[in-house]
């Protein structure tokens, strides 16, 4: 079986970072997906297996064609490529699409690997900072290290992202605490824990309640702008959130 099958072979995925969205409560980092896309004129460069998920079929965003449950976005001459998944994966096949996720990470000549994911808010979390990182406790990536405009480096200068070996397990920290809400996140981290990943891992969490979260999903994805130094003058919310995102505006005849 091919897990993963490219559309668009002027695209190449080494060298590059990788963005992947974990479905959620909220659903805030496949939204934080979307505006990436949109606001950055990603084309679809490849589809997934998604033999791991909820079978799932829509139209496509430009109205050709038809969107799967697990695909790629990017375009040439940008340092990124982000996954847009559409439906969490079976009950019975979770592990299974980790593993084969992670692995895809590591035989694609990818450097850097993001994990987006919404942690529902609680009472006692409303003091706390929004956006907090949890980085993985394998061969990490430390944001804040990572280099930004103006001086992230030029498409000519090679890319070297700063890593922390992986530890052994006398010296291994903690499991990974509970995520709430935050699906599939907690059980990635600890698979890299057990098994470390050649590539730097790193998992970006927000605080958020559910409800109108275009807001949330719009500061989530600033920080993947600000972290690679990207041009864009605003974001722009794709034309399936104006057609459907959150229904149809009820019928005014139902106020007087």
């Amino acid at each position: 079986m091919v897990f993963f099958n490219p559309t668009d072979s002027s695209v190449q995925l080494a060298g590059k970072a990788i963005i992947v969205p974990v479905v959620s409560t909220a659903n805030v980092s496949q939204l934080a997906a979307d505006l990436l896309i949109a606001s950055l004129s990603l084309g679809r460069i490849g589809i997934f297996d998604s033999a791991f998920l909820v079978p799932v079929v829509g139209s496509c965003e430009d109205g050709v064609g038809v969107s799967t449950p697990l695909e790629l976005y990017g375009k040439a001459g940008l340092d990124i490529v982000v996954v847009q998944q559409r439906s969490p994966a079976l009950k019975s096949q979770k592990q299974q699409f980790i593993n084969t996720l992670l692995e895809f990470t590591q035989t694609s000549g990818l450097l850097l690997l993001i994990i987006l994911v919404d942690e529902m808010l609680n009472v006692a979390d409303i003091e706390h900072q929004r956006i907090k990182f949890a980085q993985s406790m394998a061969h990490l990536c430390h944001p804040h290290r990572w280099p930004v405009s103006p001086n992230y480096p030029s498409q000519s200068t090679p890319r070297r992202y700063p890593s922390t070996p992986f530890k052994t397990p006398d010296e291994a920290e903690p499991d990974v605490p509970f995520i709430p809400g935050g699906s599939l996140t907690r059980r990635i981290l600890q698979t890299l824990s057990k098994s470390p990943s050649s590539v730097p891992t790193a998992a970006v969490l927000q605080f958020v309640l559910e409800g109108d979260n275009r807001a949330d999903a719009a500061l989530l994805a600033s920080v993947i702008v600000a972290v690679f130094g990207l041009s864009i003058s605003g974001f722009k919310e794709p034309r399936s959130w104006k057609q459907g995102l959150f229904g149809a505006p009820p019928d005014q005849t139902l106020y007087g």
